[in-house]
């Protein structure tokens, strides 16, 4: 009987430091943060709209992406559960000439700015290690060029749609921390807005967005 007490003690006291611990290792993942991020941006039609049949049409934007994100976690057991926030600029553009249009047409697409807001959840690989997962909203802005040789009309295209991904979360010394992050976007909704500020009716799009994001950031 004294054995089995023993037993019991000894395994609720390792249970009642165990959890102080998983805290303590928590901490390196909570509190405010703030990074800078960097990486490859490709946006092309979704599955409705890809032309399928024609092998040497490039319908994809492909480019270098950059921007910050700031974010909120907070430590749940074992897990870590947060809040954030996000914008990025891309480089990613077609390349057509636009001396080579007789007439109006769509001559050239850049990517504009990119929003996002969204929530996390992970769990600890090791005490400095994070793996989460993540989700949420996301707005996109594609800057339009259409010309006939002679006059060029630019407009701008508001995209919305959703956002999932993953990723590993590395901490550095005291603050810093690394993270190296995959995420696909879908867009089904959009809307022009024309240089007068003029906006159209809200219409059905289907684009997808991959982007493979490095990035670097201070914890508070």
């Amino acid at each position: 009987m004294n054995t089995q007490r023993a037993l019991v003690i000894a395994g609720i006291s390792s249970i009642a430091l165990a959890t102080p611990a998983m805290a303590q290792d928590n901490e390196a993942f909570t509190g405010p943060r703030i990074e800078g991020i960097v990486g490859y941006d490709s946006t092309r039609p979704g599955s409705s709209t890809d032309i399928d049949n024609v092998d040497d049409v490039d319908q994809s934007i492909d480019d270098v992406a950059y921007g910050v994100g700031i974010g909120y976690d907070f430590a749940m057991g074992g897990a870590v559960l947060g809040v954030e926030g996000e914008w990025l600029e891309s480089e990613a553009s077609t390349d057509y000439d636009t001396t080579n249009f007789d007439d109006f047409g769509v001559a050239n697409i850049e990517a504009g700015r990119d929003l996002y807001v969204g929530v996390r959840a992970g769990v600890l690989a090791t005490p400095r290690t994070l793996v989460y997962a993540k989700g949420g909203y996301t707005n996109a802005r594609m800057n339009v060029l259409a010309s006939d040789n002679t006059t060029d009309v630019g407009t701008d295209v508001d995209l919305d749609g959703w956002r999932v991904g993953a990723g590993v979360e590395q901490v550095f010394g005291e603050n810093f921390y690394g993270k190296l992050e995959y995420r696909y976007s879908n867009y089904e909704e959009g809307e022009f807005e024309a240089p007068s500020g003029l906006e159209s009716d809200r219409f059905d799009v289907d684009l997808d967005r991959h982007q493979v994001m490095l990035g670097v950031g201070y914890r508070f």
